[in-house]
């Protein structure tokens, strides 16, 4: 697939999603920060990706961690790895439901994606969105968070979305 690299000035990206309609189509140029736990989007970022750092953040380190938590309704008490990672992605507009970390298999295409990865298998799931780590494990304190530091990806199939 071919890619058109366009120069504008970064007053022209700046909340606007660069190139694309919002669609996250061009790749990043910055990285998120972390700043006190919560993820800061770089402003390159397209307005989907932003919107899925936003829903992240308004359960990043504020709620503990069960398991099948976030899977009854999006809104929970507590989340599990697939029930964050899905609150994430409904923030976008990338998912309708929440899904167990096997009901990522087959979402979105193979592959790492420009903006937003999932990493996926049987027991558990992931995200790197903007390139920082979505997890509930590996991470500062309890449940759902975010982290600088990567994580091994044997073993997971990696998928990103198709929009």
């Amino acid at each position: 697939m071919a890619c058109a690299i366009l120069a504008l000035p970064s007053t022209a990206l700046a909340g606007s999603g660069g190139s694309g309609p919002g669609d996250g189509s061009s790749g990043p140029t910055g990285k998120a920060r972390l700043v006190d736990g919560k993820a800061v989007p770089p402003s390159d970022a397209p307005r989907r990706v932003v919107k899925v750092i936003r829903a992240a953040n308004e359960i990043a380190k504020g709620k503990g961690y069960c398991y099948g938590g976030g899977h009854a309704s999006f809104r929970d008490n507590c989340y599990d790895c697939s029930g964050a990672v899905s609150y994430a992605l409904h923030g976008g507009g990338y998912v309708d439901s929440p899904m167990p970390s096997s009901g990522y298999f087959n979402w979105g295409k193979r592959g790492k994606g420009k903006w937003i990865t999932v990493y996926t298998q049987s027991s558990h799931v992931y995200a790197v969105i903007a390139g920082l780590r979505w997890d509930t494990s590996m991470t500062a304190g309890a449940g759902p968070g975010w982290s600088n530091q990567m994580r091994s990806s044997a073993g997971f199939r990696v998928r990103h979305p198709r929009k």
